[in-house]
């Protein structure tokens, strides 16, 4: 096979080289329609990144996962989306999110529906409140947790509600023997 030369232009009516990076090999066909697909799927799981020299002073709300590399002050808000913080990321911030790794730097209280990661290298100084929460060996700590299981499924609660029929209540028998009166 031949490689077409990037340099040189097409004479007009001719089609435009393809970028090496866009090019795809026989044996793997791939239809427009697909690759349309594959990109609608990755922007379904869409993950935003803030940079190691952004700061961010002030309240952070969001509907997609993000991870942070540089510096958050004030509050932080994904409730339904997973919050990272990198390496390098340093946050003095409130934070409230689906699930919370921590790679970085957090002060200041966390709560996450989910879960609480404090990876190897990660440092918390607050307070979290999670149903679940991991803190790796060499992790750095200094708070207090509140596991908190999720609420009971509405439907349960309903049913007592409603007047569903209790557990009967079991009561001890009556001592006998001797020594009691019958």
């Amino acid at each position: 096979m031949w490689k077409r030369d990037e340099n040189v232009r097409p004479t007009a009516g001719r089609e435009a080289p393809v970028p090496a990076s866009q090019t795809v090999s026989p044996a793997a066909p791939v239809s427009r329609g697909s690759e349309l697909e594959g990109r609608r799927q990755m922007d379904a799981k869409d993950v935003v990144n803030i940079g190691k020299s952004v700061v961010v002073k002030g309240e952070l709300i969001g509907s997609e996962d993000l991870t942070i590399e540089g510096h958050v002050e004030g509050k932080i808000e994904l409730k339904d989306h997973v919050l990272t913080i990198g390496p390098h990321g340093r946050i003095k911030a409130e934070v409230f999110a689906k699930a919370v790794i921590v790679l970085g730097e957090v002060s200041g209280n966390i709560t996450a529906s989910e879960k609480v990661d404090i990876r190897d290298s990660g440092t918390v100084d607050g307070n979290i409140i999670a149903p679940r929460v991991a803190i790796a060996e060499g992790a750095q700590f200094r708070g207090s947790v509140e596991m908190q299981r999720k609420p009971e499924a509405p439907n349960a609660a309903d049913a007592q509600k409603a007047g569903a029929p209790k557990a009967p209540e079991i009561k001890p028998a009556a001592p006998t023997g001797p020594g009691t009166k019958s």
